[in-house]
């Protein structure tokens, strides 16, 4: 009696590569949403750093009557390279308010930074402060950019002795609608700043990286005057809630930055203590340094790269005075971005327009 067997049919090669294709299908649809996802993650993660940011200003302006200075040093009229003290930033002032008072008691504010002094600083300067830290920024993922490396590092004005490294930030103090570049050496203008001879609109005033410098950026008794809330280097007087005439939410305090595109972007010292809004939102400066104040506006050593920026799709977030958090769009004409930027300018402007 013959036997019957049942012979399976396995899968043709034409089915095989349809399946294969359908999964390939799937998977290019699948990415781009896994990836929005984890950008909407990382991008929650920076509104928040920015609020705890936000409550520790307030919490210092409770405790002191006035927000934190941008940077300690007060020597307008010694030359670029005096500095009364040690020139340390905010950031370290508010280390308490973010509940980091073992960093900040780490840290002698009577000591300079460079030279023998600087041993005492070694430790908080070698701590990684992730507060400070955008997490949709992944070229520094370590918090740690290469010292004075004109093309991938950072130029503090001290560090302590037998370092190799900066701590970098993501986050900057607004000077406002100071100017940020100013007059070029060679008698030329800037693209995105008016010059200073009152023009309608005026984009950009005296007072440059909200110092009391004059326009030719010669004279630091000169006139200029804090805009924002920052003065990187002459000494002006903090300010305070009341000095924020045109309203809280209406006025910029704190912003996005991205070391990569700004050799002077750094944690500690003064000169990365403050950004401003007469740049462009998201204006790249991604080339290799070319000595600080040229006019090579693309590259990173340039003061074209002091503005606000982000590796956030379409814009960045803000933090405003009165501790709220905006995310503002790359778009965003001069004139809004100066009216945000000015404390007391008297300047109208919708929501809407940001």
């Amino acid at each position: 009696m013959a036997s019957t067997r049942k012979v399976s049919k396995g899968f043709t090669l034409i089915e095989l590569l349809v399946v294969i294709s359908i999964i390939g299908v799937l998977v290019s649809l699948l990415l781009p949403a896994v990836q929005s996802a984890r950008e909407a993650a990382r991008r929650a993660q920076c509104v928040n750093n920015l609020k705890q940011l936000g409550l520790a200003f307030h919490n210092y302006e409770s405790r002191n009557g006035s927000f934190p200075l941008s940077a300690m040093a007060s020597t307008p009229s010694a030359g670029w390279g005096a500095w009364g003290n040690n020139g340390m930033t905010w950031r370290q002032l508010i280390l308490p308010e973010l509940e980091q008072g073992t960093i900040y008691n780490s840290i002698n504010f009577s000591f300079h930074m460079g030279g023998d002094e600087g041993n005492a600083m070694r430790t908080a300067w070698m701590t990684v402060q992730k507060v400070f830290l955008c997490p949709s920024d992944s070229d520094y993922p370590e918090g740690f950019a290469p010292l004075n490396d004109m093309n991938r590092g950072s130029f503090p004005m001290f560090s302590p002795p037998g370092v190799d490294k900066v701590h970098v930030t993501n986050y900057n103090m607004s000077f406002g609608d100071n100017y940020a570049i100013g007059g070029l050496a060679n008698g030329g203008v800037n693209p995105w700043e008016s010059p200073c001879t009152g023009t309608v609109p005026q984009i950009g005033q005296p007072g440059f990286w909200g110092t009391t410098y004059d326009c030719a950026i010669s004279n630091a008794n000169g006139g200029g005057q804090m805009r924002g809330f920052a003065d990187y280097r002459t000494g002006q007087p903090p300010a305070t809630v009341a000095s924020v005439r045109d309203g809280l939410s209406n006025t910029v305090l704190v912003g996005e930055v991205l070391p990569s595109q700004d050799a002077n972007n750094e944690l500690f010292t003064a000169t990365g203590a403050a950004s401003g809004m007469t740049l462009p939102f998201n204006l790249k400066t991604d080339k290799p340094g070319d000595g600080f104040g040229n006019a090579n506006f693309q590259s990173r050593s340039s003061y074209a790269a002091r503005g606000f920026k982000s590796h956030h799709p379409g814009g960045l977030n803000m933090l405003f005075a009165d501790g709220s958090v905006k995310y503002m769009k790359s778009s965003t004409s001069p004139v809004v971005r100066c009216a945000l930027g000015s404390r007391s300018g008297g300047e109208v402007i919708s929501a809407s327009d940001y």
